[in-house]
């Protein structure tokens, strides 16, 4: 079989175009003619062409007739076009405000999610006004956007693709295992399906031991979705308060997997979660979020955005390090993208060496082999279809101007895909494509302009492996992205149980973890794991490292991955049964940080990173490497060297108030004065000492007695202590007290603090109800910026409680019914929050239903017997009464009177749905 060897077809200086013009037929010709033609074709864009990726301008070329498609008869560029005539864009603009986002929906775009920190914002844009979006001034670039992927690999002799199933497939699925399910609400011990990393890692032994839960910490989790999250809770694999920041529910179940392996090993730890969706700045927001609104200790995930920068931290790695910087811990996958070790990479690093091939005027291409021989192209293996492709250069982003593209080509010279954007100064340093279907596929890279430049070509998931007389170049280093940041912990993964299965055909075996027993030095990795290390040549702010070189000996190396944990284990999700990869592992890792943590409150993140890297078994080969860092984590070594104590956790409940003066009703009012009966419950590890619990109040006319001491708890035990409240005769009728309960005890995590309310006077029997007024509002599919509605309220006051309605005249599951409060055929798509006057809110749902269709007449009361997590889609239309995710009462702390703001939004693409009717009811209080 004829090769693509570049020495071999024509001259070092020989122009390609020459090449063309005699109608090659021999496949190196062929392929260096086309790619001589794309770049000609490149040259010839316009300014407002240059601004679009290079996929979406080649796209619009094609539609209009405008580019020789005969040249180049088997490229595509890989632009899916929907129904509706739109494809996603994320357009970067010099500002991204309301003019800019009326601007775009007026030429049909719809809006997904705007970034005002980034200037960017991610649409849904009709391809036909693509380069009238790119010729407004204030709109820098329109980019394709970067696709991710979890750090999941599936189990052998199976593809599993997560969201392959319809809609009301994953409905009925998730609804039959709901009905099924035993209630275990609220459980804090493990599942009836405990991940075999418990045991392999030693964690139950440790638990054992040491008397350390999670107790104190809170480990949050970002990965594609939670969709099942409420099956999970009711079989008891979860407790029923996991913090799903609102609307960030995402889409598929690999969360939920990840959940579950951290309650196995620290069932104490309170959970949270957020997705990835939609783009790398909606990603790096939700890092924050977790840490800064949801308060997270412990935050780790499982993605990698292709547009995450190999040499610079990009806006991702620069979230973890700010979260780091404020006190949290973060982890994250290193990936599944192989090693060289294994021979399972699809990665190669080096200097630009011009290959003496040049292409149109004054492209190059690089010359892979390091000897005196010349070759310009990278061969892939047979089994490295539809991966992606990414090309970095270590030029700083938004700053590059020197021009690399890189272009992919079968056995027979074609090309198949390009990747040719225009770096001419204020661009990323950055090339994407998708490798295709056709036999004998190889990559080539190819200066276009300016300078030799260090660069990564990765084929992610993929492998460059000799074919067709080709030699494959690798080198060790796939690991980038903010999973190499500096004081994250980047974690490898290693079987616990069964083997996996080859990853491509001819493989050798994939190794057996240890299960029942635990993880010892002689364990294997497995055979896909990233490797390290990672080469960065800029600080985030774009200033070099080593001014002055830029080759493959300057910059600073950072050692990744840094632990190793396990995969190939148990979880109660569909599709994670068993769940293998990093992604596995990464939750490992943080779940053994989180007890480490639960018995050393205010471990630092370097003492803690002391401790892991110190306490792990080194694996092959020895000392520290790029395949597995230091080695496997053992929570038994860790807080055995930490010396982990259990450690006491005490929190006020709820008080039972019962007045004991006055006129001798069951009604606290104005004069009178109550026993507030206070329980103070430990629910941590380790017995209280030393409990005592202060009450105050939030109006001076409301007096409580001085602090009692409640002596001693052991783990899980409650005591009642009295205190006195006395009303002012001028206390405001109605007006309930806040108590402001903080609690102390011999203890690092104390004191704890909390709130609650205590009704003053009788509840009236009627209500006074305000219902919205205005017209129906169209609910935007897939876009976070949502919609809200108001009420305004006066002549109120305070109030003794509230209920919120959706309402509705005729109820029915027709999802264009006209009827019902909100219709809309997925309520699961659906997230709402209702906004007080004094600024608090309340979520009220989110991502539940599972596929049922409209809300009418639903009653969101604080009272209610059932949470609306627990409605199932045979109830729709829903209806009813139902508690909200968060409770009403801080909504209703002072005065009502004021506007009331009720928000939607629609974060998942493909149906949208219509609110009509809502209303707020308030009973006030009688003397």
């Amino acid at each position: 079989m004829l090769t693509l060897l570049a020495a071999s077809v024509l001259v070092a200086g020989t122009s390609a175009t020459a090449a063309h013009a005699k109608a090659p037929t021999d496949p190196e010709a062929r392929a260096f003619a086309q790619i001589d033609e794309l770049q000609q074709l490149k040259r010839s864009l316009s300014a407002v062409e240059r601004k679009l990726d290079s996929p979406l301008a080649l796209e619009l070329r094609k539609r209009r007739n405008r580019t020789a498609i005969d040249a180049t008869p088997k490229l595509s560029t890989g632009i899916t076009v929907a129904t509706n005539g739109t494809t996603p864009v994320v357009v970067q603009a010099a500002r991204v405000d309301d003019g800019l986002l009326r601007r775009l929906r007026g030429v049909g775009a719809i809006v997904r999610y705007p970034s005002q920190s980034t200037g960017t914002v991610l649409i849904d844009a009709p391809v036909s006004e693509l380069d009238a979006i790119a010729s407004w001034p204030e709109v820098r670039r329109v980019k394709v956007p970067s696709g991710f992927q979890t750090s999941r690999t599936d189990a052998p002799g199976r593809r599993v693709e997560i969201g392959s199933e319809a809609k009301d497939q994953t409905a009925e699925r998730i609804a039959t295992a709901l009905r099924a399910a035993p209630v275990s609400v609220g459980a804090v011990s493990q599942g009836p399906v405990v991940s075999e990393g418990d045991r392999a890692h030693a964690a139950d032994t440790a638990r054992s031991k040491y008397k350390v839960t999670g107790v104190g910490v809170k480990v949050c989790a970002i990965s594609d979705g939670v969709l099942s999250l409420g099956n999970s809770v009711a079989s008891g694999e979860l407790p029923g308060d996991v913090d799903v920041l609102p609307g960030q529910a995402g889409q598929g179940d690999e969360g939920t997997a990840m959940l579950e392996i951290i309650h196995d090993l620290a069932p104490s730890a309170k959970l949270g979660f957020a997705t990835a969706y939609e783009t790398e700045e909606s990603f790096a927001d939700n890092i924050r979020s977790l840490r800064f609104s949801a308060h997270c200790d412990i935050i780790v995930d499982d993605i990698l955005y292709f547009h995450e920068a190999a040499f610079q931290d990009g806006v991702v790695a620069q979230a973890v390090s700010q979260v780091i910087a404020d006190g949290a811990f973060y982890f994250s996958s290193a990936g599944n993208d192989g090693n060289t070790i294994d021979g399972t990479t699809g990665n190669y690093e080096a200097d630009f060496v011009n290959s003496g091939q040049r292409v149109d005027t004054s492209g190059r291409l690089h010359d892979f082999d390091p000897g005196p021989g010349v070759q310009v192209f990278n061969p892939l293996s047979a089994n490295s279809t539809g991966k992606a492709v990414t090309l970095w250069w270590n030029d700083p982003l938004g700053a590059s101007g020197n021009d690399y593209d890189m272009y992919l080509v079968d056995a027979d010279g074609n090309v198949l895909t390009a990747s040719q954007d225009t770096q001419d100064g204020d661009d990323d340093p950055y090339e994407f494509l998708e490798t295709g279907y056709a036999a004998g596929q190889r990559v080539a890279v190819v200066k276009s302009s300016g300078k030799n430049r260090y660069f990564q070509l990765s084929a992610l998931r993929g492998r460059f492996s000799d074919a067709d007389g080709l030699k494959a170049y690798t080198t060790p280093g796939v690991t980038r992205g903010h999973s190499a940041v500096q004081e994250a912990f980047s974690v490898a993964a290693a079987p616990a149980a069964a083997a996996m299965g080859e990853l491509e055909p001819g493989d050798s075996a994939s190794p057996v973890g240890p299960f029942p027993q635990t993880f010892t030095g002689a364990s294997a990795l497995e055979r896909f794991t990233s490797d390290g290390p990672r080469r960065v040549f800029f600080k985030a702010n774009g200033k070099p490292i080593t001014p002055g070189n830029l080759t493959s000996s300057g910059g600073e190396l950072r050692q990744k991955p840094d632990i190793t944990a396990a995969d190939g284990v148990a979880t109660s999700v569909w599709g994670f049964q068993p769940f293998y990869g990093t992604s596995a592992a990464a939750p490992h890792a943080a779940a053994i940080a989180a007890l480490a943590l639960s018995g050393n409150p205010g471990m630092t993140n370097a003492e803690l990173r002391t401790a892991m890297t110190r306490t792990a078994l080194d694996l092959a080969p020895a000392g520290v490497d790029t395949r597995s860092g230091h080695g496997m984590v053992r929570a038994d070594l860790l807080l055995k060297d930490t010396g982990a104590t259990p450690q006491p956790l005490v929190q006020a409940g709820k008080p039972v108030t019962t007045p004991i003066s006055g006129d001798g009703d069951q009604y606290l009012e104005p004069g009178e004065k109550a026993s507030v009966s206070l329980p103070a419950v430990n629910v941590g590890d380790g017995k209280a000492t030393g409990v005592s619990v202060t009450l105050t109040t939030d109006d001076p006319r409301a007096k409580i007695t001085a602090a009692q001491r409640y002596g001693a708890l052991a783990p899980g035990a409650s005591k009642f202590m009295g205190f006195t409240l006395t009303l002012a005769k001028d206390y405001p009728v109605g007006r309930p007290v806040t108590l402001t309960a903080k609690t102390t005890f011999v203890g690092v995590l104390s004191p704890t603090a909390g709130r609650q309310l205590v009704a003053t006077g009788q509840v009236s029997t009627e209500a006074q109800t305000f219902a919205y007024d205005g017209p129906p509002i169209a609910i935007p599919d897939s876009d976070q910026t949502g919609i809200t509605a108001s009420i305004d309220v006066s002549g109120v006051g305070s109030v003794a409680n509230m209920t919120f309605s959706i309402d509705g005249t005729e109820c029915t599951t027709n999802p264009e019914s006209t009827t019902v409060g909100l219709s809309h055929p997925y309520i699961e798509d659906v997230t709402a929050v209702l906004t007080a006057p004094n600024g608090a809110s309340a979520q009220l749902f989110s991502g539940v239903g599972f596929g049922g269709t409209n809300m009418c007449q639903v009653v969101f009361d604080d009272r209610a017997n059932q949470s609306i997590t627990s409605v199932q889609p045979a109830q729709s239309p829903f209806s009813g009464s139902w508690r909200p995710v968060a409770p009403l009462a801080p909504l209703y702390a002072a005065s009502v009177d004021g506007t009331w703001t009720l928000s939607m939004m629609d974060t998942i693409g493909g149906l949208s749905g219509t609110l009509r009717a809502f209303s707020l009811h308030f009973k006030k209080y009688e003397a």
